[in-house]
C-alpha cells in the first residue's frame, strides 16, 4: 500500500494555514476533482478522497494539532508501537482512529447502471462542516446526497434524435445497490433536450441511513439523423433542386422535423444559398412556445445525361444569355 501523502501536502497549503486558507484549499479541490464533475475518472476520485480525508483532519482543531505532533500514526493505529500497545491510543481518549482514518463515520456507496455499464463510487464524511462546503458549491440536493442523506446516482440513456426534438417517455434499469437488484424506472425525457445534456430525478437515487434519497442524474445520449445536424435549437438541411428550378424559380419540397413543406425558390437561386424555414427548429426546453429555425442549403443538381432535344435547348438558352445566335456544332 502506497504511503498516505501529508495533509497539508494534499490541500497545497503549508502547515501554520490558518482555518480559512485550509477551508478554501479544500472547496477548490472539492469542486475540481467531485465526482459529479469528473464522473468516471479514477484518478480524480481518488483525489477527491484524499482531500476530504485532509480536510476531515486538518478543519478539526483538537485532530490538527495529533496529526501534527504524530502524523499519521495518530489515525490509522500505526502510533501504536510508540505508545507500547496494540491498540490506537488515542481511539478511547478523543473517540475516533480504528481501522479507519476517521472511525464512527458513515460510509456511502451507491451503485447505478447505464448504457455502458455499471459504476461504484464510496465516501465518506463525518462532519457537518463539510456537508456545508459541498452544499454551497455544488447546491442543496447535491450536499444533501453525500451528507446524511441518500447519495446521487449517475446514468447514462440513448434516444433518437426525434425522441430528444419532440419528448418522448424510456424505461430506464437502474440498480441502488440496496439489495433489491435492478429497478425499472419510467423516464419523460424533455422535449428540446440536447446531446450529452442531463436531467436531474429527485429522490430517485440510493436512499441514505437518514432516509431521504438521493437524485438521479441521467445523461442523455442523442442520436444522428441522416441528413439533418442540429446546433442548438436550430437544424440544418441540405435540398437538391433541379437546375431549371434555379435558373426560373419555381417551389422545391424539403424535408422537415415535422414532415414536407413546399419552400419558394427565387428565379436566379444560386448553389449554397441557404434559406431560412422560421420556426421548423428545436423547442426551448424553457418555453414550448419558441422554437428554433431550420436553415436550408441549396444544392443545384446538374443533369448527367441530357437527350439531344435538351441539349439543343440548353445550347439556345445559353446564347440566348449572351446576346448571340445559337449555332449547333457539328
Amino acid at each position: 500500500m502506497a504511503a498516505k501523502r501529508d495533509y497539508y501536502a494534499v490541500l497545497g497549503v503549508e502547515r501554520g494555514a490558518d482555518d480559512k486558507t485550509i477551508k478554501k484549499a479544500y472547496r477548490k479541490l472539492a469542486k475540481k476533482y467531485h465526482p459529479d464533475t469528473s464522473a468516471g475518472d479514477a484518478r480524480a476520485e481518488e483525489k477527491f478522497k484524499e482531500a476530504t480525508q485532509a480536510y476531515e483532519i486538518l478543519s478539526d482543531p483538537e485532530k490538527r494539532r495529533l496529526y501534527d505532533r504524530f502524523g499519521h500514526a495518530a489515525f490509522d493505529g500505526s502510533g501504536a508501537q510508540d505508545a507500547g500497545s496494540r491498540g490506537n491510543p488515542f481511539e478511547d481518549m478523543y473517540g475516533f482512529g480504528g481501522s479507519g482514518a476517521y472511525g464512527g463515520q458513515e460510509t456511502r456507496r451507491a451503485y447505478g447502471s447505464g448504457d455502458r455499464g455499471g459504476y461504484r463510487y464510496e465516501y465518506r464524511f463525518g462532519s457537518d462542516g463539510m456537508d456545508d462546503i459541498l452544499k454551497s458549491m455544488f447546491g442543496e440536493d447535491l450536499g444533501e446526497g453525500l451528507g446524511r442523506g441518500g447519495a446521487n446516482l449517475r446514468a447514462e440513456i440513448s434516444v433518437s434524435f426525434e425522441e430528444a426534438a419532440f419528448g418522448c417517455e424510456k424505461t430506464l434499469r437502474l440498480d441502488t445497490g440496496e439489495g433489491a437488484g435492478p429497478q425499472s424506472l419510467r423516464v419523460r425525457i424533455p422535449a428540446g433536450i440536447d446531446d450529452g445534456k442531463s436531467i436531474r430525478l429527485r429522490g430517485k437515487g440510493a436512499r441514505g441511513r437518514g432516509g431521504s434519497p438521493g437524485d438521479l442524474l441521467l445523461k442523455v445520449n442523442v442520436g444522428k439523423k441522416p441528413g439533418f445536424e442540429r446546433q442548438g435549437m436550430d437544424v440544418y438541411t441540405v435540398a437538391n433542386i433541379p437546375f431549371s428550378t434555379a435558373v426560373l424559380g419555381g417551389e422545391a419540397a424539403v424535408q422537415t422535423l415535422s414532415g414536407k413543406v413546399l419552400c419558394r425558390i427565387r428565379e436566379g437561386t444560386q448553389s449554397g444559398t441557404k434559406i431560412r424555414l422560421k420556426g421548423k427548429g428545436i423547442v426551448s426546453m424553457k418555453d414550448p412556445k419558441v422554437r428554433g429555425d431550420q436553415y436550408v442549403t441549396v444544392q443545384i443538381q446538374v443533369p448527367e445525361h441530357l437527350s439531344g432535344e435538351a441539349k439543343r435547348k440548353l445550347g439556345e438558352f445559353q446564347a440566348a444569355c449572351e446576346g448571340r445566335a445559337y449555332h449547333r456544332a457539328g
